[in-house]
C-alpha cells in the first residue's frame, strides 16, 4: 500500500504560487492572441489590381494567423493540464486532510489523465507531431 506523507500547509502555499503563476501565464496568452491579431490587421492586405477589388489578408498577416493556429492546441493543452494539475492537488490534500486516503488517490489519478482540448472545427487532442 501507498503511504501517504503530506504537508498540506506546503502543499497550498506551493499551489497559491503555481495558481499566480498560471493567472500570468492565462492573461498572457490571452494579450498575445489580441498582439496577433492587431498584428495581422496593421500588416496590410493583398488586393486585386484589376478587380473585382477586394481584399485578402497579406502575407505577414496569414503567417501570423498559421502561426497561432499551429500553437493554439498547445497553448490550450498546457492551460487545461495546469487547472486539473492544480485542482487535482488541492481536491487530493482536503481528502487526506479528511483521512481519506483512498479518494485522495482517486483525485490524484483523475488529475493526472490526459485532458481533451477540443478547438473549433472538430480539431481536437494534443498535438505531438511535427515540432
Amino acid at each position: 500500500m501507498t503511504r501517504w506523507d503530506v504537508d498540506p500547509a506546503g502543499v497550498y502555499g506551493v499551489l497559491s504560487k503555481a495558481g499566480t503563476a498560471a493567472k500570468d501565464m492565462s492573461e498572457a496568452g490571452s494579450a498575445m492572441q489580441g498582439n496577433l491579431e492587431e498584428a495581422a490587421s496593421a500588416a496590410g492586405t493583398l488586393t486585386d489590381q484589376f478587380g473585382p477589388y477586394t481584399s485578402t489578408v497579406g502575407l505577414v498577416g496569414s503567417a501570423l494567423g498559421q502561426f497561432a493556429e499551429h500553437w493554439n492546441r498547445d497553448l490550450l493543452y498546457i492551460a487545461k493540464r495546469t487547472s486539473r494539475s492544480l485542482n487535482g492537488a488541492d481536491q487530493a490534500t482536503r481528502y487526506y486532510m479528511a483521512g481519506s486516503v483512498e479518494q485522495a488517490a482517486n483525485a490524484q489519478r483523475e488529475a493526472a489523465k490526459e485532458p481533451k482540448v477540443d478547438l473549433p472545427g472538430g480539431q481536437t487532442g494534443r498535438r505531438t507531431e511535427g515540432r
